[in-house]
């Protein structure tokens, strides 16, 4: 078992239980899925950097991303209907807690002068989104070979049904939120 999802049966079904005074173990929230995005707008169509792009986000998330395609034609940005422009990966169960934990303990470190997370990124439903601006964060990146350099956006969505509840969720499997 993943050390993350280890630590939240063991461990942080009680400590939510507590927290907010659930009677079933089926009401504590829980991670549901991780969802990466990745945009390259008008630089989609060509191939070269589509390859590139999938490439990389799938050795970061060991799985093959699905090329997002345009669905609809956009005169002033040069874009056709079917035209790719992006690709996300859906991450669940066993891949979706080992990427967490990579992401929080070590790419998230690899930062510049790290402080933490913004707490700003919750929608009120549960689910926490952070943009990042750097594929080579990543360990499975070698920055000497990045031919481009793509940022992306997580979202983790939990069944939470607040952001009070989903924030004490995170920061119990360890997401590092700014003070």
């Amino acid at each position: 078992m993943e050390r993350i999802k280890e630590k939240y049966v063991k461990e942080g079904i009680d400590h939510m239980q507590k927290t907010f005074a659930y009677t079933n173990k089926m009401e504590v929230p829980r991670l549901g899925k991780i969802v990466i995005n990745v945009g390259m707008g008008s630089s989609g169509s060509e191939a070269k950097v589509l390859d590139y792009t999938v490439s990389d986000l799938g050795k970061i998330v060991g799985q093959r991303p699905m090329v997002t395609r345009a669905k609809k034609d956009i005169a002033n940005f040069k874009l056709r209907k079917g035209s790719p422009v992006g690709c996300a990966v859906t991450l669940r169960k066993q891949r979706m807690y080992e990427f967490f934990d990579r992401f929080v303990n070590v790419a998230l470190p690899r930062f510049k002068d790290f402080n933490g997370v913004s707490p700003k990124g919750f929608d009120g439903r549960g689910n926490y989104t952070l943009g990042l601006n750097d594929q080579t964060i990543f360990a499975e990146i070698n920055y000497d070979q990045a031919e481009k350099v793509f940022g992306m956006n997580v979202t983790f969505v939990t069944t939470a049904k607040t952001d009070k509840e989903a924030r004490v969720l995170l920061e119990f499997l360890g997401m590092p939120f700014r003070k």
